[in-house]
């Protein structure tokens, strides 16, 4: 089996930088926001157990629309949990299977994850790497390519992990505030530690 390196971190902190990264260098990415999306397709099991919960964001179809839901639990810790407790149940039998099938090919594979800890996807991983920045930097990357307003932005925010809480449950951590050249230089000198064997132990 590889080696399994969960990649996470806080939103508009450069997480797909990151990402794109150790795939140039050879690492097998799973997305796991695709997967996620393979799950709630229109009129998945999962679809029609959240349908029963969220039924303002289904048509008749089963077909989610994550806009309407994204507003609803980006604004509600406890309806952001429900959903959590759904969803990650499928993401979880379906991440297990791309794992295996991705260990054919790669020696390394990367759970890029934003929910790595919510899904309890860290415990799949040999090494848990974390992208953070401050507040203000990742709010102002936000709104730019998002185009939402700072209220939204900063509810988004309020739901996710600290950046202390990532300092603390992570191995390596990327704070990606100033150049793209030095998120760069950051993620190669950690990819070539993982190489080393130097994969420290959180989760060992």
């Amino acid at each position: 089996m590889s080696v399994v390196i969960g990649l996470t971190g806080q939103s508009g902190a450069g997480k797909t930088l990151v990402s794109k990264i150790f795939e140039e260098n050879g690492f097998g990415v799973i997305n796991c926001d695709m997967a996620a999306r393979e799950v709630t397709e229109a009129g998945s099991e999962c679809n029609r157990e959240l349908a029963k919960i969220f039924p303002e964001c289904f048509d008749d179809d089963l077909v989610l629309d994550r806009r309407a839901l994204g507003r609803i639990v980006f604004s509600d810790r406890e309806k952001l949990d429900i959903l959590n407790t759904v969803i990650f149940r499928y993401i979880d039998k379906l991440l297990d299977e791309k794992i295996a099938q991705y260990s054919i090919d790669y020696e390394y594979v990367v759970l890029d994850a934003p929910t790595l800890f919510e899904a309890g996807a860290d415990k799949k991983c040999n090494v848990i790497v974390s992208v953070t920045a401050d507040e203000e930097i990742r709010l102002k990357r936000i709104t730019v390519r998002d185009g939402l307003d700072e209220a939204s932005v900063r509810n988004r925010f309020a739901s996710q992990h600290s950046q202390r809480f990532f300092e603390e449950n992570s191995d390596f951590v990327i704070k990606n505030n100033g150049e793209t050249e030095d998120a760069v230089e950051q993620t190669k000198e950690i990819i070539d530690k993982i190489k080393e064997g130097k994969i420290g132990s959180k989760n060992n």
